[in-house]
């Protein structure tokens, strides 16, 4: 039973990531719900949401590019390097302290969620962030990334966008950034003992299932509605992690 509901919210949160984004924001609880604790449902939601995103990211890698001359190549290792050093930093973290950081990772999340789906100004400053000031966000991001992930696709946007790149460039070049940190990542969390398989199998199929229908109905829904959709659970969410926490 906890395997086919696995595989109906992955389904889902699959088409919602092809959609709009904020699958995570079902797949964490869910994993949470099947017995995990909070940081081994982060560590098995990472692994096994990997594969969609690496698909996503090849699928639009040939729109992907540097950034005020910061080269792609530059991207690729300090987001390799960046979700490294976030993945080991989530495994020497204590399962309870993780428990109540939760909370506020999702509460982070979910309002740059919000800020990049409804506030963020479409269109590049006038004066684009620096190569170097760009390097050091997508640093800090890569961290982020590795050690949580939620809200990392706004992060990169809105700091490719900064750096002087269009909408639709940032958006895919983010796409390859997050496979990228994520590698690196799964590379490691490959090796943990909280990574459930199972479950994290059963999601990362219905993820990739979900991904693909999501995609084919990109034409057709309204990313408004989703967007309004994904703030309403990450702020329930929210909700009931601070009511649970320890």
């Amino acid at each position: 039973m906890i395997d086919l509901l696995l595989f109906l919210v992955a389904a889902w949160a699959g088409a919602q990531n092809a959609l709009a984004g904020g699958g995570s924001f079902l797949i964490l609880p869910t994993l949470m719900f099947a017995g995990m604790d909070a940081r081994a449902a982060n560590i098995t939601s990472c692994v096994a949401l990997f594969p969609a995103q690496l698909a996503t990211g090849w699928t639009g890698r040939a729109l992907a590019s540097g950034a005020n001359g910061l080269s792609l190549s530059a991207l690729f290792g300090i987001s390799v390097v960046g979700g490294a050093i976030g993945a080991v930093i989530l495994l020497i973290t204590p399962p309870d302290f993780f428990a109540r950081l939760v909370p506020w990772l999702v509460l982070f999340a979910t309002l740059v969620f919000a800020w990049g789906s409804f506030f963020r100004k479409a269109g590049g400053p006038e004066k684009p962030l620096s190569a170097n000031g760009a390097a050091l966000m997508q640093f800090l991001i890569s961290i982020y990334g590795g050690y949580f992930g939620g809200g990392i696709g706004f992060l990169m946007v809105a700091t490719l966008t900064l750096a002087g790149q269009n909408v639709r460039v940032a958006s895919a070049t983010k796409n390859v950034l997050a496979g990228i940190m994520n590698a690196s990542a799964v590379a490691i969390f490959l090796f943990s003992p909280d990574l459930h398989w199972r479950h994290a199998l059963m999601t990362s199929v219905g993820a990739i299932i979900g991904g693909v229908l999501g995609a084919k109905l990109l034409n057709h829904v309204s990313e408004k509605y989703l967007r309004i959709f994904v703030v309403t659970i990450g702020a329930l969410l929210t909700i009931a992690l601070f009511y649970k926490a320890p």
